[in-house]
């Protein structure tokens, strides 16, 4: 089955499948307010606290925004407030059933979030058991969505962003040697740090590779590490409140190597934990200001107006790429209900795989997977004199050769998490979370 047929005629049958269980269970409540407006309750599970807790509130930032700007929507020809229901999920994969379940009380028509991969993967099943749609924003993880029909994401995955840094580093720095540091057990993590490995050592260079503890705050060992072995980048794809503790402790140490951060890395808090350092930061991510002045303009006006908003953003109006994937997120989820034509959960599941939006972070639209199809990342840095993020470049992949050129080429398929090609061409590596190749 091509295209995303395949996602449709299964998300079909679990709808299907589903129905007499939320009769049961109470899914999609056809809500009412005491003023008798009908309402249309999104469950919000994103990390309000824990490691991934800042990012997580600038996610929701977005969403809030767009929530206020367009708080009603058209469903089946009858108008319905939006009600956003929050659970916070604490960061924390051991919290992430809880807060699922939450929401699932809340007879929830679908789901946002979350912030990190780790908490995403550990609720699924509770929102399959439930039959209530996810879309993933930010949680990048190619297991979020493998394997199952019911978890969809509006970003780029791990396999490509992996591979973008690495391309990176080779090509734009002439990096020949890695050093690459994550969380010990953290998916997110240790994804995105074999995925750089992959493509790095393709590309001809080569990694060394380390992994600290959970709630490690000195990081002198392994920058020591890195530049005693002659390393000529750092990467670290880790949470916000470990990269400005790298950050700052790679500036009092006079490390010298320049750092490759993950999306989690865009934030005004790693901004600040460079100001007036001679550290090098370029970073990986969904979207830079200046890419929409329409949505630029208007969400900084949210943030300058509202004080709880801006101390969410951390105190200025620097906007995260995560508060603009939270602002898309939310209406291609009112595009669902629209397509739907329901509040009911399986039939906003069914709509799920064929909805299309264009949104401020670019088109929006679903693989076979459940995955964006997204082929960009904007690259970063750091302006530590003037303290703000400068636009770099993006970073497109090429396109993938037929799977018999890959493979005359010397391309290999099948790694754990999809598929790793190389164009001989231009030497570039690409992988792709899908079964087939989208070429062949």
């Amino acid at each position: 089955i091509g295209g995303n047929t395949m996602k449709k005629a299964i998300a079909l049958l679990l709808a299907l499948v589903m129905v007499f269980a939320l009769c049961a269970c109470g899914g999609g409540d056809k809500g009412t307010a005491d003023n008798g407006e009908k309402v249309v309750k999104i469950g919000v599970f994103e990390p309000a606290s824990g490691d991934s807790g800042a990012g997580g509130k600038k996610e929701m930032l977005g969403m809030q925004y767009a929530n206020q700007e367009t708080p009603t929507v058209e469903i089946g020809g009858e108008t319905y407030k939006v009600e956003l229901v929050y659970s916070d999920n604490g960061s924390d994969s051991a919290k992430a059933v809880s807060a699922a379940s939450k929401l699932v009380n809340e007879k929830v028509s679908l789901v946002l979030g979350s912030y990190g991969s780790g908490v995403s993967i550990a609720a699924s099943d509770t929102f399959k058991q439930a039959g209530i749609p996810a879309i993933g924003v930010t949680c990048t993880n190619p297991n979020v969505t493998a394997g199952n029909s019911h978890y969809f994401r509006i970003c780029f995955l791990d396999p490509f962003q992996g591979t973008v840094l690495a391309n990176y580093a080779s090509s734009e720095l002439k990096a020949k040697k890695a050093y690459c540091l994550g969380e010990n057990g953290n998916e997110y993590d240790q994804g995105l740090v074999t995925f750089f490995k992959q493509a790095f050592e393709k590309a001809g260079g080569t990694v060394v590779t380390d992994s600290f503890p959970k709630d490690n705050s000195d990081f002198s060992s392994y920058l020591n590490k890195a530049k005693d072995q002659g390393c000529d980048v750092f990467f670290a794809p880790v949470s916000i409140a470990y990269s400005t503790q790298l950050v700052s402790q790679a500036a009092s140490l006079n490390i010298g190597i320049p750092f490759l951060g993950s999306d989690t890395w865009d934030d005004n808090m790693v901004l600040q934990a460079a100001k007036g350092t001679n550290v090098q930061v370029f970073v990986s991510t969904f979207y830079a200001e200046g890419g929409n002045k329409t949505f630029d303009d208007g969400i900084k006006a949210y943030i300058n107006g509202n004080a709880d908003a801006k101390t969410t953003n951390g105190g200025d109006d620097t906007i995260s790429a995560v508060t603009a994937m939270g602002y898309d997120v939310y209406y291609v989820a009112l595009e669902a209900l629209k397509a739907a034509g329901s509040t009911d959960p399986a039939k906003v599941m069914e709509a799920l795989p064929g909805v299309t939006y264009d949104g401020v972070s670019g088109h929006i639209a679903f693989d076979e997977t459940g995955d964006a199809i997204r082929d960009t990342a904007y690259i970063k840095t750091i302006d530590t004199a003037a303290n703000v993020w400068k636009f770099v470049t993006q970073q497109k992949l090429p396109e993938l050769l037929p799977r018999s050129e890959i493979q005359k080429s010397g391309g290999s398929f099948g790694s754990p998490f999809g598929i790793l090609s190389r164009c001989e061409s231009c030497g570039s590596s690409a992988v792709f979370a899908a079964a087939e190749c989208p070429h062949s």
